[in-house]
C-alpha cells in the first residue's frame, strides 16, 4: 500500500501518450522536442527520445544539468540566461552537449556572446518572440532588428526562433484550440521569413503547446513543436477536450482523514501536494475546485491548507475515515514539481522515482 499524498502513475497511458504525440508531429512532418517541466525525470525523458523526440526543452539551466547527466545531450534552454554565472554554466553544458539558449533581448544577447566568444565557442541561440501571451518575448514588429543584431554578434549563432503562447487567442484566453495553434504557427512563420529575406539562416519555427500542437504542427513553415503536459495530461487538459479520462496518466492518492459530516471530508493533500496556481472559478474553463475527484462527481476539492483538503459535496459523499481517493489535479506539471518522487505502475506493481529536477530553480 502507498502511503499518501503520493501522485500515481500508469507507464502504460504514459507510453501511449508519448507515442500520440511523437506520431502526430511525424505526421505534420514537424520535429518534436517536448518540455521536460511537466515530468523532470530523466527516465521519462529518455522514453520520449526512444519514441522519437529531436531533443528535450528546459526552462531552467539546473534542469539541464540534471537531464545531461544522465546522458540527454540535446537540450533547449527556452528561458533568457542573462545572469553571468548561469551563463557560465551553459558555456560549460555547451561544451559537451548539444546545447541552444533562448534570447529575448540584445542585451541578453550580448551578454553569451561575449562568454562564448571567450570560451572559443559558438552557441546556438534561437530568438523569443511574443505571440500574445504577455510574457517574454520581443514584439513580432520588432523581430527584424532584433535579429539582425544578434545574428552580428560574435561567439553565438542565431540558429531560429521560438515561443510559448499556449490557449491564447488575439491575446485573450480562449478555448478554440485550433484558432489559437494556426494563429500562433502564422505568426511565427511570417516572422521567419522576414528574417529569411533580410538573409539570415533561420532553420527553427519552433512552437507549440500541448493544446495547441496539433494545430501549430499543421501550419506550413513550423519546424518544431514543445508541448510538455501531453504526457500526463491533467484536469485543464481534459476540460479543454485535449485528451479523455483514459489518457489521465498522472492522479494525485490522497487519504480521507477526518468525517466532520456527511457533506464534508477532509483528506491528507494540502497545498503542499496540490499546486494552487490554477485556481478555480477563472475563464475560459471555470473549473469547480483544485482537482477533480475520481469517482465523486458531487464532490469538489474546494479549499486547502498546507496539510488538509477540504472536500465539500452537494449530495451525502458516503466517505469514510481511511478512505483513499484518486484526484486529477487542475495542473500536473506544478504539481509534479512539489513531490519528491512518483510512483509508476507497471506490470501490475508500484516501482518509487525521484524527481531528479524538482525544485531547480537556478
Amino acid at each position: 500500500m502507498l502511503e499518501t499524498p503520493c501522485i500515481v502513475i500508469d507507464r502504460e497511458v504514459m507510453c501511449r501518450n508519448i507515442r500520440r504525440m511523437a506520431g502526430m508531429a511525424a505526421a505534420n512532418g514537424v520535429e518534436l522536442r517536448p518540455h521536460i517541466k511537466t515530468h523532470k525525470i530523466p527516465e521519462f525523458a529518455v522514453e520520449q527520445r526512444k519514441a522519437g523526440s529531436k531533443g528535450i526543452t528546459v526552462a531552467k539551466v539546473s534542469e539541464a544539468e540534471v537531464m545531461a547527466e544522465q546522458g540527454i545531450d540535446d537540450i533547449f534552454i527556452a528561458y533568457p540566461i542573462v545572469v553571468p554565472s548561469k551563463i557560465d554554466r551553459v558555456i560549460a553544458l555547451a561544451k559537451q552537449n548539444r546545447i541552444s539558449v533562448g534570447v529575448d533581448n540584445v542585451e541578453g544577447a550580448r551578454a553569451l556572446s561575449k562568454k562564448a566568444e571567450e570560451a572559443n565557442l559558438r552557441l546556438q541561440v534561437r530568438l523569443e518572440i511574443d505571440t500574445g501571451l504577455k510574457r517574454t518575448g520581443i514584439s513580432p514588429d520588432d523581430v527584424l532588428e532584433a535579429g539582425r543584431a544578434v545574428s552580428q554578434l560574435p561567439g553565438v549563432e542565431l540558429n531560429g526562433i521560438f515561443t510559448f503562447k499556449g490557449a491564447v487567442l488575439r491575446g485573450e484566453a480562449t478555448t478554440d484550440l485550433e484558432a489559437a495553434g494556426r494563429e500562433e504557427g502564422w505568426i511565427m512563420v511570417e516572422a521567419a521569413n522576414r528574417l529569411r529575406s533580410a538573409g539570415i539562416d533561420i532553420r527553427h519555427v519552433s512552437v507549440g503547446s500541448s493544446p495547441t500542437a496539433p494545430f501549430a504542427a499543421a501550419v506550413k513553415g513550423v519546424t518544431e513543436i514543445r508541448p510538455g503536459t501531453y504526457i500526463f495530461n491533467d484536469r485543464m487538459l481534459l476540460r479543454m477536450g485535449v485528451c479523455e479520462r483514459e489518457d489521465i496518466a498522472a492522479k494525485v492518492r490522497v487519504t480521507v482523514i477526518s468525517v466532520p459530516s456527511p457533506f464534508r471530508a477532509v483528506i491528507d493533500g494540502g497545498s503542499k501536494t496540490f499546486a494552487t496556481d490554477v485556481q478555480p472559478g477563472k475563464p475560459p474553463l471555470f473549473m469547480e475546485g483544485f482537482g477533480e475527484i475520481v469517482g465523486h462527481p458531487d464532490a469538489v476539492l474546494e479549499r486547502m491548507n498546507e496539510e488538509h483538503g477540504i472536500i465539500v459535496s452537494t449530495a451525502p459523499h458516503g466517505l469514510n475515515i481511511g478512505d483513499t481517493l484518486d484526484i486529477i489535479p487542475n495542473h500536473i506539471c506544478s504539481t509534479v514539481n512539489l513531490h519528491n518522487a512518483v510512483w509508476l505502475k507497471e506490470d501490475g506493481q508500484w516501482r518509487q522515482i525521484p524527481v531528479s529536477a524538482r525544485g531547480m530553480l537556478a
